[in-house]
């Protein structure tokens, strides 16, 4: 065969052209939202919680590889409809990157490259490849949200299994408290970093071991609960031996089994479990490549051209839609004298973190009565990146532990910290743009309105809080009574902002 005739081949070979330029697609995609690719690959070689995620990307290209027989009785055709599905990860990237979520836009970008490779290669195609796309998923860093939840059901189950072993206890929150002394179900205890890993690996395991939906259910729903069950037997375990044996050895003895060896067990007990139920045979075919619907194929630049051009246009939108200009922040403001209360300099023991604001004030006030209320106030003028007005980590609770909500006042949010035995109230307001609100969410809404629509840039935060003045008796009578002599909230958030 003359060279010639092999280049005029390989030209209309279908794979190696639809190969190239599905390369070519995902590698302008990666180009543009390198930073997220960067910070992704950072969190896997950094946090001990997503370190898996190193090993997804070798177990899809294996995935695909034992899917090669039945490719090969394949031909790729470029599938317009496709490209839905990058326009949806560039709608996500962008909701990302206006309201400062990593997770969106890592999210996004996972969704623009699985968008495209169904679109350059096809429906019959990407439906021979559907799991290993979707488990692509599993490369976002992704389920540190779970913390706060995870430690509160851990807690609960800790105390009705101390209730079960007739061991004696008092919970407050994730605080407990037992003859042997004081515990608290701190982020570390809260399984989230098995939880996840083992979602990885149950959905691995459900398409390799079973071909019936509803084994692979079950098996995929015990990967989740066995885990979270499993540490809280880890943490009940902990303090019965610390009524036992002492909190020192049960520290000690903690420390070891709360490594992966004991969650290395769990693993085994349920592959055990499921061995039986196992209803692959392993030299079966993965998909049946006549039986795969074939969509209308589309010319294959155009559709490549329109998958890069998708994920641009949502890097462009972040890019060129106007924003009011942030205007800077009173550095020199201070905070209000409030009429009844004697303002005092800020006592140790409670200080808010917000990373990144543009200012901060923290300062305890006195009444009459004798009573001390702290008010703390953050301002940004312009959120970004590690400038979240909400985010892990930031807030009131940093360094203390939730404990329960409580009634909340108009356009606030109110719950009870502890941290070493002291019961905090606290109140909280954000102010976004126009809008005073007491909610998470509704603080991300108001950032992503702002940032893509065009709009005032300022965020604030106003915190009041106090420490219970004793065992069962709450300190928002006093809260209530400083709100309503400090004013308005929303007129000191803005006044801080420096928009008055």
């Amino acid at each position: 065969m003359s060279l010639a005739l092999a280049l005029r081949r390989a030209e209309v070979a279908p794979w190696p052209r639809h190969l190239a330029a599905l390369g070519a697609a995902a590698l302008a995609i990666l180009a543009l939202f390198h930073r997220d690719a960067a910070q992704m690959a950072s969190v896997w070689w950094t946090s001990t919680t997503f370190n898996h995620c190193l090993l997804i990307v070798p177990i899809i290209g294996w995935l695909v590889w034992q899917r090669l027989p039945e490719l090969r009785r394949l031909e790729p055709a470029a599938w317009a409809p496709g490209l839905a599905l990058t326009a949806l990860g560039g709608a996500g990237w962008l909701l990302g990157e206006a309201g400062s979520v990593a997770v969106a836009r890592h999210a996004g970008l996972v969704l623009m490259l699985q968008g495209a490779v169904v679109a350059i290669l096809g429906k019959a195609v990407a439906r021979g490849l559907a799991f290993p796309i979707l488990y692509a998923l599993f490369l976002v860093p992704a389920g540190e949200e779970l913390v706060p939840p995870l430690q509160t059901l851990t807690a609960d189950m800790t105390m009705a299994l101390l209730g079960l072993t007739a061991v004696p206890a008092h919970i407050e929150g994730v605080f407990i408290t037992t003859p042997a002394g004081y515990f608290e179900v701190a982020e570390a205890c809260a399984g989230v970093r098995f939880l996840i890993a083992m979602a990885a690996f149950g959905a691995l395991a459900a398409n390799l071991c079973f071909r019936s939906w509803r084994r692979r259910a079950a098996f995929m729903a015990a990967a989740l609960a066995v885990p979270v069950l499993a540490n809280g037997v880890r943490a009940w375990g902990t303090i019965y031996i610390a009524q036992q044996a002492g909190i020192e050895f049960a520290a000690g003895f903690d420390h070891i089994l709360y490594g992966w060896l004991f969650f290395a067990l769990v693993v085994a007990v349920l592959l055990a479990a499921a061995w039986s139920w196992f209803d692959r045979e392993p030299d079966a075919p993965w998909f049946d490549p006549d039986a795969l619907p074939r969509g209308r194929p589309a010319p294959l630049g155009p559709v490549a051209g329109v998958a890069a051009a998708t994920a641009a246009a949502a890097l462009l939108w972040a890019t060129m839609v106007p924003a009011a200009a942030a205007r800077p922040v009173a550095i020199e403001f201070e905070l209000p004298a409030v009429p009844g209360w004697e303002r005092l300099a800020a006592a140790p023991g409670w200080r808010p973190h917000f990373a990144g604001a543009d200012l901060f004030r923290l300062v305890r006030y006195r009444d009459a009565g004798g009573r001390e209320v702290d008010l703390a106030l953050a301002v940004y003028a312009r959120q970004g990146e590690g400038r979240e007005l909400v985010g892990y980590g930031q807030g009131a609770a940093a360094g203390w532990g939730w404990t329960a909500d409580a009634p909340p006042p108009p356009n606030g949010r109110s719950e009870r910290i502890a941290s070493h035995g002291v019961v905090r109230e606290l109140v909280t307001f954000y102010r976004v743009g126009d809008r005073l609100t007491g909610s998470k969410a509704g603080v991300k809404l108001a950032t992503i309105k702002a940032r893509l629509l065009g709009g005032r840039q300022h965020a604030a935060a106003v915190l009041v809080s106090a420490p219970a003045p004793a065992a069962g008796v709450s300190a928002r009578p006093a809260i209530d009574d400083f709100l309503a002599a400090l004013g308005p909230v929303d007129a000191l958030a803005d006044r801080a902002a420096g928009l008055e």
